[in-house]
């Protein structure tokens, strides 16, 4: 069985694919399982499924949704189910069940790795396999607690991340021109993540469109100090430099540079 919290919560059991209607079922299911093999405390459950307001009623109500997460994890070839009562509140077992993130997570450090050995076309592969198991926002976007909110937060900086050095991988095999139009929408989506406007600098730049470079960089700089009052990072402000003086020579440095 597998659990996906990569977009719309579902669990997928060979062919079939089930969801959860209920919203707060939804939250107290992907709750525990962010923190899978780990007890979760009742008054955290109910925290995240309430948040400050709880009902008076609130315990009897955790116990039922407990029941309603047991009935649709129940599977008739499983003697026991996934979730256990464990003082002072309750856990779900994973044992071989398979979780997105972690799957995304030993990817994309698998990406890394091979990125620090060089291994750049088994980089680019692990880092799109990653990137493939998104299928929208961490959850759906649903929930407001802390443990849901802390998660949702933590995998898409981490997605974000995966996404920076699959592209600056990429343009190490020179593929500059199939990178601008995903770079342009990630730049909008992204206007303070700084990465990507260098990385559509730079893609510009190799693609002999150097006057949008430095256009590129001109808003960049614009929307930093409009939202917060700072001007570019230097690694920025050294790209810009060296389009300006076509120092092609830094400019390659700067192509098969990759942090990791």
């Amino acid at each position: 069985m597998k659990y996906e919290l990569l977009g719309t919560l579902r669990v997928v059991d060979g062919d079939r694919h089930s969801f959860i209607s209920a919203q707060k079922v939804e939250i107290l299911l992907a709750a525990l399982l962010i923190n899978s093999d780990h007890v979760v405390t009742a008054d955290h459950l109910m925290a995240e499924i309430w948040g400050e307001n709880l009902p008076r009623r609130a315990t009897a109500g955790l116990h039922v949704y407990i029941s309603e997460v047991r009935k649709f994890l129940g599977r008739p070839d499983r003697a026991e189910g996934p979730i256990v009562t464990r003082s002072p509140g309750y856990m779900l077992r994973r044992g071989s069940d398979v979780l997105d993130s972690q799957q995304f997570l030993e990817l994309s450090e698998a990406g890394r790795r091979h990125l620090r050995g060089q291994r750049f076309e088994e980089a680019i592969d692990s880092f799109e396999q990653a990137l493939a198991l998104w299928r929208g926002p961490v959850l759906g976007d649903i929930g407001q607690g802390p443990i849901l909110r802390g998660f949702a937060t933590r995998l898409t900086e981490q997605r974000m991340d995966c996404m920076e050095m699959l592209v600056d991988t990429q343009l190490q095999f020179g593929r500059h021109r199939e990178l601008v139009g995903l770079l342009y929408t990630l730049t909008a989506e992204n206007p303070l993540r700084e990465t990507f406007h260098r990385q559509l600098m730079l893609a510009l730049y190799r693609s002999e469109r150097r006057a949008d470079a430095l256009k590129v960089y001109q808003s960049a700089r614009q929307t930093l100090i409009d939202e917060l009052g700072l001007e570019p990072c230097t690694p920025l402000q050294d790209l810009h430099r060296a389009i300006l003086r076509t120092d092609h020579q830094a400019l390659e440095l700067r192509a098969v540079a990759v942090a990791v």
